[in-house]
C-alpha cells in the first residue's frame, strides 16, 4: 500500500511531503505566488506517471531480454481545449521498430496510466 503525507505551515505554498520513507518538497512557481522550492503538484503527478512508465517498460524489456539501452519519457500537462490531458512521448535506443511499438502498447497499460485513465474515488475524512 502506498502512503503519503503533506504538511504546510507559514511558508507561502511550500509543502513538506513524506512519501513512504522519503522526504520531498512541493511548491508553486513564483508566478503562482510560491517560491519554486520544489515541483508543483502537477509536476509531481507527471513525475509519478513518468516513473511508473519507465520502470514498467524497463521491467518488460528485461523479461523479454530486449537490448534496451536508454528510455526517456517526456510528459506534458495540457489544459487548452475542452478537457485537460497528458501528452506522453517515449524515446528509446537499442530496440527495433517492432519492439518499440510493443513498448508503446505496454505504456498504455502501466498501473499509474490505468489509474489516471480510469479515475478513482477519493474520500475525505475530517478529523
Amino acid at each position: 500500500m502506498a502512503r503519503a503525507q503533506a504538511d504546510i505551515g507559514q511558508a507561502h505554498y511550500a509543502v513538506s511531503l513524506k512519501a513512504g520513507q522519503h522526504a520531498l518538497i512541493a511548491d508553486e512557481a513564483t508566478t503562482m505566488g510560491g517560491q519554486d522550492a520544489g515541483p508543483s503538484p502537477y509536476e509531481l503527478l507527471l513525475a509519478s506517471l513518468g516513473a511508473c512508465t519507465a520502470i514498467t517498460l524497463k521491467m518488460y524489456a528485461g523479461r523479454k531480454d530486449w537490448p534496451l539501452e536508454t528510455l526517456h519519457v517526456g510528459l506534458f500537462f495540457r489544459t487548452d481545449g475542452e478537457r485537460p490531458r497528458i501528452e506522453r512521448t517515449l524515446r528509446m535506443e537499442g530496440l527495433d521498430d517492432t519492439q518499440r511499438a510493443r513498448m508503446a502498447d505496454i505504456a498504455e497499460r502501466t498501473p499509474v496510466t490505468l489509474t489516471l485513465k480510469g479515475g478513482l474515488p477519493i474520500t475525505t475524512e475530517l478529523r
